[in-house]
């Protein structure tokens, strides 16, 4: 196959590449109804050309909590990057530096966070999932603030992390602490209710979480509008509507379909990112067009780190920048503030 010059091509030279346990592994969600409904989303959102707008002197620049990208697409922070590169999460840091950007470092990331953040020069965020105590969470946060982290991406749709991939000896979540022992349960009980949930995150726990970091904290995982007002009430300072790419809950709703009510319930004061099913430019557009402040990109970055590591990365987020352009310019916004709410 000749080098990829889409983003198309990079996921077929991807599947091409990855041994096919590891390939459904990744693209396992997008063939959900879930997947699928996050898919038909994007296809349904009409994006309305204004020729004759003069869009000389645009841009895609946006500040986040202080911080000024180049574009507004974030790495999302998805797990165990050396399975699909050797260079593994050090190799996406580095692509999003170059491409003037910003990536989240996952809490399941397959190399020391310390040595990530050393790649990434520019301080990523840290994305956290909720260890089972608050003792336990506590620690992993502590070493990912240590590194040098910037922000806190805590997720809370996926509680009970169990993948069905035989990971190989070499790869590995090698920031966490030994897996806690499992919850007993009586005779009677519920394995789902009082075992695994048992260990899953309250509201209690997310105003702990709160009170333990001054660093910006976004609530990830959140697709209904109250839950996004509570979030906002306990004082996390942005949220990501997400779906977990369809992961998760298969009768879930679109991430896009739910971002318009979100963003209205919390206000303009709040940053609210949109995560799951963005595979283009014009995808990324439409999401900024519906309110969100930036997006996460997941399985496209993964594609390019399979195909050529750190180059195969940044030339990933290069395309969808090119094409987020020139959505913008044939829709005449100049700039990612002129997209928003700019459907009609």
């Amino acid at each position: 196959m000749p080098a990829p010059r889409s983003i198309a091509d990079y996921r077929e030279l991807a599947r091409m590449r990855l041994h096919p346990e590891l390939w459904h592994y990744l693209d396992d969600g997008r063939d959900t109804p879930c997947g699928r409904a996050n898919r038909a989303a994007f296809d349904a959102a009409p994006l309305m050309p204004r020729p004759l707008t003069d869009v000389r002197g645009g841009h895609t620049r946006i500040e986040l909590f202080g911080e000024v990208l180049g574009h507004p697409m974030l790495l999302a922070p998805l797990a165990y990057q050396r399975l699909y590169h050797p260079d593994g999460e050090q190799a996406s840091a580095m692509a999003a530096n170059a491409q003037d950007g910003q990536m989240v470092m996952s809490s399941l990331a397959s190399q020391p966070f310390d040595a990530i953040v050393r790649a990434a020069e520019r301080a990523p965020w840290f994305q956290l999932y909720w260890q089972g105590s608050r003792e336990a969470t506590h620690r992993l946060l502590d070493r990912a603030i240590a590194a040098g982290v910037r922000a806190v991406v805590f997720t809370v749709d996926a509680p009970v992390k169990v993948t069905a991939l035989a990971l190989p000896a070499q790869v590995g979540a090698v920031n966490l602490d030994a897996p806690a022992s499992a919850v007993a349960i009586a005779v009677g009980q519920s394995q789902v209710f009082d075992g695994w949930m048992a260990k899953a995150p309250t509201w209690d726990d997310l105003a702990w979480l709160r009170e333990h970091t001054s660093l910006p904290l976004l609530l990830k995982g959140v697709l209904h509008r109250d839950d996004a007002v509570r979030a906002v009430q306990r004082g996390c300072d942005g949220i990501i509507v997400s779906n977990h790419g369809g992961r998760v809950l298969a009768g879930a709703p679109a991430s896009l379909s739910m971002l318009p009510a979100i963003v209205s319930a919390v206000g303009p004061g709040v940053p609210v990112l949109l995560d799951s099913g963005i595979d283009s430019g014009s995808d990324v557009h439409r999401a900024l067009v519906a309110g969100a402040r930036a997006v996460l990109i997941g399985r496209p970055c993964i594609w390019g780190l399979a195909c050529n590591g750190a180059l195969g990365v940044a030339h990933v987020v290069r395309l969808l920048r090119d094409e987020l352009e020139q959505s913008m310019a044939l829709c005449g916004h100049a700039t990612v503030a002129a997209s928003a709410g700019m459907s009609g």
